[in-house]
């Protein structure tokens, strides 16, 4: 068999390795500085300048967000089911209850209407996610919100760059997190990113992520050891500065899939919507699982499914959602597939990514 290609393949290089040891000559290496300038960056690169507050995961950055927010027990947040785990748990951390809500086939993000559907009145937000680098319903999911008086906030942690209709996702809502693990678009080695609309949820998530604090030992609110080291830190800031390079070159990557991929369903784009392809993700009806071993075992060709048990269905949130029925879920858990889309395959890769799916799939026909 050909040597593999992975589904995804995190890029360190000599950038990334001179900022770390600059900030490891530097002596200070807890958050400080490198922390300080990658918040600006971010936010003026990534959130339409915002302010971003750094936090040591994407996890974190959900839950310090929902906290400064004012949620908690007796509230309820709608979220999809179709989605990490991180989504729903980082609502239930907070003692408030998420509310899973159904998702459309075509962009695998939250149903407007099942949201609608789902409001009761203990609903204080929506959450969506913005899956696999593309933008939810961000139109029809404002006007959801305005209708009933909720507010939004977002999980970006999968679109770094992704935009509706010309804006940034992460300036949809009152918060958005981005995460920085490293498998995504960018990554900071672990951690996340925190964008917000005000500088007081801004100070409340700072309190948060470092005890309560903003001053030394004068804690104000019993907070978190949520900080980002300079140390990751700077490595965000090396790989923020080739992340256009790397999102034009997965976007160039998946046009070429589109072209030329057959008998499986490619991912669709909305219209006014900007895919940033954290995943290249293809729909197959017949046997996913037998097409993904075939495309490994006998091609080399890494992927993965994401998310094979939705988040209603796992052993941890399911009594959040008795008896709940998401058929758009069902379906696109049991025949989603990602395939490699990541800025370092070769031209040769994608011939063989090319050649294995279409030859897989047409076996399966």
């Amino acid at each position: 068999m050909p040597e593999l290609i992975p589904a995804a393949k995190p890029i360190i290089g000599d950038e990334e390795r001179a900022a770390v040891d600059r900030v490891l000559r530097s002596g200070m290496v807890a958050q400080g500085p490198e922390v300080a300038a990658f918040e600006e960056e971010f936010g003026a690169q990534l959130a339409g300048g915002r302010t971003a507050v750094a936090v040591n995961s994407g996890t974190a950055g959900l839950h310090l967000g929902l906290l400064a927010a004012g949620i908690g027990s007796g509230d309820e947040v709608i979220v999809p089911s179709f989605t990490f785990a991180a989504t729903g748990n980082s609502v239930a951390l907070t003692g408030a209850t998420p509310v899973f809500a159904d998702i459309e086939l075509d962009t695998f993000t939250l149903d407007p209407a099942a949201v609608e559907a789902a409001i009761t009145p203990r609903t204080k937000a929506i959450m969506p996610v913005h899956l696999y680098g593309h933008p939810a319903r961000m139109r029809e999911l404002r006007a959801v919100a305005d209708r009933h008086a909720l507010v939004i906030f977002e999980d970006a942690a999968q679109a770094h760059g992704a935009q509706l209709d010309g804006a940034q996702v992460g300036t949809f809502g009152r918060f958005a997190m981005f995460s920085l693990y490293p498998t995504k678009n960018m990554t900071s080695g672990e951690g996340g990113m925190v964008v917000v609309e005000d500088q007081a949820m801004a100070r409340a998530v700072r309190l948060l992520r470092n005890q309560g604090m903003e001053r030394q030992y004068a804690n104000e609110v019993i907070g978190f050891n949520a900080r980002m080291t300079d140390i990751h830190a700077a490595i965000g800031r090396a790989q923020l500065t080739k992340l256009s390079g790397w999102t034009a070159q997965r976007q160039a990557n998946a046009a070429r899939l589109d072209r030329e991929l057959r008998g499986v369903q490619t991912p669709v784009v909305a219209d006014g919507a900007t895919h940033v392809y954290h995943q290249y993700t293809i729909r197959v009806e017949n046997d996913r699982d037998g097409f993904s071993r075939a495309l490994r075992e006998e091609h080399g060709i890494g992927n993965g499914v994401y998310y094979p048990i939705p988040n209603h269905r796992l052993e941890s949130l399911a009594p959040f959602a008795p008896g709940l029925d998401l058929p758009n879920t069902e379906a696109a858990a049991a025949t989603v597939l990602s395939i490699p889309v990541h800025p370092s395959l070769t031209d040769g890769d994608l011939d063989r990514i090319i050649e294995a799916v279409n030859a897989v799939a047409k076996a399966g026909a």
